[in-house]
């Protein structure tokens, strides 16, 4: 049984300090950004989007339980308030030690609920190009490619 429920203030500070650093190893192997910088620019990114932690505003920051075990989290969010009914899913976790036993298929068809309650009638996502196991998750959810960026070493 998957549950999702927002994200307490200690939830928040587990996810965020797990996040700032997955998210600059992302954005290192897509050749985003460089090591010296990936940091910093990740913390930066994730303050200018949650100013107010896991209160900001539009802002659905879920912790994912099976039973009473935390195994993942999810961030969704109004992609503008201008466009309330259009979500966007800033970021998808199940924990390494969780992953391949059904979690995260679970907890994207949640989700989906959850984003119907408040009014959503589309929802979008970015995965990196390296990420072949979420992007296979998502295809199957049913999720559409509807931009690629590609790039070479020169």
């Amino acid at each position: 049984m998957i549950s999702l429920q927002a994200m307490n203030q200690e939830e928040f500070k587990q996810y965020i300090s797990y996040a700032i650093e997955d998210y600059a190893k992302d954005k290192i192997a897509s050749g985003n950004w460089n090591e010296d910088e990936a940091i910093e620019l990740s913390r930066e990114t994730f303050e200018r989007l949650l100013p107010k932690d896991e209160k900001t505003e539009n802002n659905h920051l879920l912790s994912i339980f099976h039973n009473d075990l935390l195994v993942g989290m999810i961030w969704i969010a109004q992609k503008a308030p201008t466009k309330p009914s259009e979500g966007y899913i800033y970021d998808f976790v199940i924990f390494d030690q969780y992953q391949g036993q059904g979690y995260g298929k679970n907890a994207m068809k949640e989700a989906e609920i959850i984003a119907k309650e408040l009014g959503m009638t589309k929802i979008g996502l970015n995965v990196f190009g390296h990420n072949k196991i979420a992007r296979g998750l998502y295809e199957k959810m049913g999720y559409e490619i509807t931009n690629i960026t590609m790039s070479k070493t020169i």
